[in-house]
């Protein structure tokens, strides 16, 4: 199989630490796609992915997998052997994808809309809007706030043990970076809880 993604972006990371945790990262061929240069919005790669986004994930025959959570969802269901990170019942899996859906729009499309309405990365593609991207930051702020107050007991995001949403948060957590949101002693549960992740051997992959 073969994975396109974009090696420092924070959709194909999220892939890589699950695959990871795993025990799967073998079961792929990594390619590499630049964004910057626009190599996603090509005829070969859009036909791959008609959304042109990464990740993208192309099974040995032929056909292809959008979207980081339904990748993650195909290797959950066919090896059905390896960790479960997207729940064990129906109970977990619930709430992993309740958490999941948080992450997603409460704390890395706001940092996706931060930075590209305030870096310009892609003003070739798009219309960027400052006052628009500053919106969004300050709403991931609150989601960091959040989840400093939902961590102060935990050593995980739910279920006692890592999950998909460990690993959504982490990777959105550090994207952060890119609109200069960064874990600190202002969120302390949110610190202790990050440097557990990155600990671990899935958070360098």
């Amino acid at each position: 199989m073969k994975l396109y993604e974009m090696a420092k972006a924070p959709n194909p990371r999220r892939v890589r630490m699950f695959l990871a945790e795993k025990g799967l990262l073998d079961k792929v061929n990594r390619i590499e796609i630049d964004l910057a240069k626009g190599e996603n919005l090509s005829t070969d790669f859009s036909a791959k992915n008609p959304m042109q986004k990464v990740p993208v994930l192309e099974l040995d025959d032929g056909s292809c997998i959008s979207e980081t959570t339904a990748i993650c969802r195909y290797f959950e269901e066919h090896y059905p052997d390896s960790p479960k990170l997207l729940g064990n019942d129906a109970n977990e899996k619930a709430i992993i994808e309740q958490w999941n859906r948080w992450v997603d729009f409460y704390l890395f499309l706001p940092i996706g809309m931060g930075f590209q309405h305030t870096s310009g990365y892609f003003k070739d593609r798009m219309t960027p809007i400052k006052e628009w991207g500053e919106v969004n930051i300050g709403e991931a702020m609150k989601f960091f706030d959040f989840l400093n107050t939902h961590l102060k007991d935990k050593d995980f995001i739910v279920c006692e043990r890592l999950t998909a949403a460990d690993i959504n948060a982490f990777c959105s957590v550090d994207f952060g970076r890119v609109v200069n949101l960064t874990v600190n002693e202002s969120h302390p549960h949110l610190k202790h809880w990050y440097e557990r992740i990155k600990s671990r051997a899935s958070a360098s992959v």
